[in-house]
Order: C-alpha cells, then structure tokens, then sequence
C-alpha cells in the first residue's frame, strides 16, 4: 500500500453478523424414537442369570453396584446419575425415566448437549444431526426451532429464578410436545427430581444463537450447580455414577465434592462407579478414585451395560420387596 492510498474502513469484529438459521424439519436425524430402549418390567428368570456371572472382574463391580443402589434407597440415600450427551443419542432416556419413576434416582445430572438431544427428542421424536454432511456448508448447528426453545429455556429460567434443567423440564411440560414422555427433563419436572444442566459456554450448537442471553444462560446453570452441590452434601452412604462423561460431569462433581467436605457433609462412605467405553483420566481420577472409599469402573458399550443395569435394578428391588410401581 502506497503512503498516499486510502487506508481501509475498520472492521468492527465485535459486530454481529448475520446466519443462515434453518427450520429444523429440513434436518435429516440420524437417531429415532422407534431405535430407543424399550422399557420393560421385571424379567422372570433375570436375577437368576444375573447371580450367574462370575464374580470377577466387570461381572462382579456391576453387582456391586446394583446392590448398593438398592440398598442406598432403602435407606432414603442419594443416588445420582451424571450423564454424557452419548446416552440419550443411543436411545437409553426411556431406562433413566423409569428408574426415576420407580425413586431409583435422585438426581440426574448432564450437560448442555444432552438438553439439546432432550428436547429435540420430545419435540420431534429424532435428533442428531449429521455434523460431517453439515459443517462444510455452514448448516452444522443452525435450527430455528432447538435455538429458540433452549435460549428460551435460558429466559425463562432467568424470569422465574429457576435452575436450567428445571425451565427446560418445565418449557416441554407447558408446551405439550408430542414425545414429552421420553423428556428426562419433562419426567424430571413432573417427578419433582432434581436434574440440573452444567453448560461449558462455546460447545453446543445452541451458543451460535444470536438472540442466547448469555448472562441469563450462566445464571441459570449455576443455580442447578448449587443443586447439584446440595445433592452430593447428601451423599453419605449413597451413590454416584457416571455415566458416559468424560470431562465436564467429573469436574463438576470433584467441585460439588469439595463444597460438601467444606460444608462438612461428607466424608468418603459413599461409592461411585464409571460407566463408558474407554477408561477416560478424569473420570477415573475425579470419581473413581480421589472422592470415594470405593470406586469402580465398568467398561462397556452404553447401549449394552445401561439396560443390564436397569433390569438387575429392578429385579433385585422386587427380589428384596421394595420395589415401587412407576410413578
């Protein structure tokens, strides 16, 4: 550029510029209600080949688990489940809610991409985009319809002081969708059991939402932080799992861990066991092994150890006579 060329017009980065947002009926899914867990009661003869695998190795942890699940809610103790967004997208949400009908569960905890597949799921029935067609012509992300139901949710959150999964819960209930029964936000809110949404701002779709408020987004994910922290300060002789989260849910429970030992709530009488495909560093070290005095950890497919645990769930209640009929 010569000393006597015109410099060019500054550009306001900071400006917004605006997307192409899409009515989310153009987007094909790659998950269906109709491919989804089927929920069924107890099985006769289940226990029987349950009790038969060996005690040893994976076999003998989920027995473990199963049996301290039980127990912990015969004495009114906290059972928990923390969540990745894989499970609700392999179709496991019918298992979750009804264990939460049955008062299995306590609390059901995830982050924002599971709310995302939650109310896509309630809404339509589908959901789970196929983000390597989409990104390259910028659609990845971009529907009206998910946009606008969970920056809605961050709003009205906000307005009635509420935590996100509780406006969430609360948004599909009012709304009538047709696939609410399979909501575990719905359920949750129908139930009256917590279940609290713990965003990482920047990684879900919904974040490209020009209109998000996200200061009405932060506030409303920290109340259902101090939730979740008010649950494990009541962990002692109960039960956490993990289920499916590599990152986000163990670290927000090693902080909820704290909380409740500064409180003085909670010692280390409690167990905890992982759930997942792979054996992932913080979940090993932030709920396996620094919180509890025992720690386990089951590898297998989610599709495949979730509905193995529901159905010993289930079955060993009604074997031990305290199992509830569905709320």
């Amino acid at each position: 550029m010569g000393a006597a060329d015109p410099m060019p017009d500054p550009i306001d980065d900071a400006a917004p510029r605006p997307l192409d947002i899409r009515p989310l009926a153009e987007r094909k899914n790659l998950v269906h209600k109709e491919d989804f867990a089927e929920v069924l009661p107890p099985v006769e003869g289940f226990l029987k080949w349950f009790d038969a695998l060996p005690d040893i190795y994976g076999s003998k942890s989920l027995k473990h688990v199963v049996s301290e699940v039980v127990t912990a809610r015969e004495r009114g103790k906290e059972v928990g489940v923390q969540l990745g967004a894989h499970v609700l997208k392999v179709g496991l949400s019918p298992l979750i809610i009804d264990l939460m009908r049955r008062g299995l569960i306590t609390h059901v905890a995830t982050n924002g991409a599971s709310a995302i597949h939650d109310w896509e799921t309630a809404y339509q029935g589908a959901t789970s985009e196929d983000v390597a067609e989409n990104l390259p012509n910028g659609s990845f992300g971009m529907w009206r319809e998910t946009l606008d139901a969970l920056s809605g949710a961050a709003a009205r959150a906000q307005s009635e002081g509420v935590g996100l999964g509780a406006a969430i819960g609360g948004a599909i209930l009012d709304a009538g969708l047709p696939h609410r029964d399979l909501s575990l936000f719905a359920e949750a809110a129908r139930l009256g059991v917590p279940a609290t949404v713990h965003v990482a701002f920047g990684c879900d779709i919904t974040h490209m939402d020009p209109a998000l408020d996200g200061a009405a987004l932060g506030a409303a994910t920290q109340r259902d932080f101090w939730t979740f922290a008010d649950t494990v300060g009541r962990l002692e002789k109960g039960v956490w799992l993990n289920v499916g989260s590599a990152v986000i849910m163990p670290e927000v429970f090693l902080k909820a861990v704290s909380i409740a030992r500064n409180r003085g709530q909670l010692t280390d009488d409690f167990l905890t066991c992982n759930f997942d495909m792979l054996q992932q560093y913080r979940a090993m070290t932030n709920v396996v092994q620094r919180p509890p005095k025992q720690g386990l950890s089951i590898l297998a497919m989610h599709e495949i150890a979730l509905p193995l645990l529901h159905q010993a769930l289930i079955c060993t209640a009604q074997a031990r006579g305290c199992l509830q009929e569905p709320r």
